[in-house]
């Protein structure tokens, strides 16, 4: 109880660990609520929670209860999950991939991810999953993130294209961005060619929560 009262006045950590994924996942207790943070970036129920949740209302609540299948690539702590379950009333299935095991132990533990009857973990890395999976989703929602760092093959074609094919028609994307270099405008040029056709329409969402740029991919076929 004392330490839920002090995380009012200054965020506690009440657990850490090394990961190889993450660099260090930490379980802050800030304003009477737990996040998961890593060592230099919010992970799951801080900013990050905000930024998606503004693509969702992006989109609209009626056209999200109207999704039939979900596909989430990066669960982290699952606080798009909550948003989607919680806010949305969302209750059609959710599928999420996350690489780091130790962060969805975390996950059940702290969040109780584990409870949330109409979503399915699976643990793998979101290139092999794309790549060898059958099923069509009318959402999908990239937030990949390596700590403050955004892997390569989030910008490859191969990688674009496959998810791409997985795309239901009259579905939507979500791609969260956070890039700082010098090279941000070249990496959102290359990104959107990707999408440069008649058959979508593309919103960017510039400095949500004053880092990230957030796209909302719309399939018109």
């Amino acid at each position: 109880m004392l330490k839920k009262i002090l995380s009012y006045l200054y965020p506690i950590t009440v657990y850490s660990e090394k990961s190889i994924i993450s660099k260090e996942l930490k379980i802050l207790l800030y304003n009477g609520n737990y996040l998961l943070d890593t060592t230099n970036t919010n992970y799951s129920y801080g900013s990050l929670e905000k930024v998606l949740k503004k693509g969702l209302n992006f989109i609209g609540n009626k056209i999200i209860q109207e999704k039939r299948n979900i596909l989430v690539m990066g669960v982290a702590g699952g606080s798009v999950i909550k948003t989607l379950v919680n806010d949305f009333n969302c209750n059609q299935p959710i599928t999420g991939i996350e690489l780091d095991a130790n962060i969805i132990r975390l996950a059940n533990k702290y969040f109780e991810l584990n409870k949330i009857p109409n979503f399915n973990c699976i643990i793998d890395d979101a290139q092999h999953f794309i790549a060898h999976s059958d099923q069509n989703f009318d959402l999908i929602i990239i937030d990949i993130f390596e700590d403050m760092s955004m892997p390569d093959f989030l910008f490859e074609s191969k990688f674009i294209n496959n998810y791409k094919k997985r795309l239901s028609n009259k579905g939507h994307i979500i791609f969260n961005m956070m890039w700082s270099g010098p090279d941000k405008r070249d990496k959102i040029s290359n990104f959107l060619n990707h999408f440069e056709d008649k058959n979508y329409q593309i919103q960017h969402l510039k400095s949500v929560e004053k880092y990230n740029d957030l796209f909302v991919i719309q399939s018109l076929d």
